[in-house]
């Protein structure tokens, strides 16, 4: 996160616990995704920063990141996305923005392989009726694979920009 990515200036960006939280959901997704198998002692090192944390940074980082694996061409099961939901006055909302996210309503970070049909993020910050979190779960899956339909969408796009200009 970067100093001034919040209202908050922070003074040390690195070692603060909710960069340690982020890195570590980061990875989590990540390892899900990628077929590791297929690269034999190498490593995948990813860097993502945060220039404004207006709400959603989580899910922010997991779709910037699936994005440049992919664009790499590093191979990967499926591509992993993230999106958040929540609940607030009784209405279900999807990517809440930090006024929404501060407005203390229980929201929930969700990340799926979307093509395979597979939870690899979970994040609840509140206790939630069984209905109201299928309904908030319901939504950021939806979203999650809006997401990747996008990210899909933006890919073939790119590679048949680069197919033409080499002449395939």
């Amino acid at each position: 996160m970067a100093n001034f990515s919040t209202g908050d200036r922070m003074r040390k960006p690195k070692g603060d616990g909710r960069s340690t939280e982020i890195s570590l959901v980061i990875r989590q997704t990540l390892e899900a995704c990628i077929m590791t198998h297929l690269m034999p002692r190498s490593q995948i090192d990813v860097f993502v920063q945060v220039l404004q944390a207006d709400g959603g940074t989580r899910p922010a980082c997991i779709n910037a990141a699936t994005l440049a694996l992919a664009d790499a061409g590093i191979p990967m099961r499926d591509l992993a996305t993230s999106c958040s939901a929540g609940y607030l006055n009784g209405t279900p909302l999807l990517d809440l923005n930090y006024v929404e996210d501060s407005a203390g309503g229980p929201d929930v970070s969700v990340g799926i392989l979307s093509k395979m049909d597979k939870v690899t993020l979970l994040q609840m910050d509140a206790k939630l009726l069984m209905e109201t979190f299928e309904t908030v779960m319901q939504l950021a899956v939806d979203g999650c694979k809006a997401i990747a339909e996008y990210i899909r969408k933006v890919l073939q796009e790119n590679t048949k920009q680069l197919e033409y200009r080499r002449g395939v």
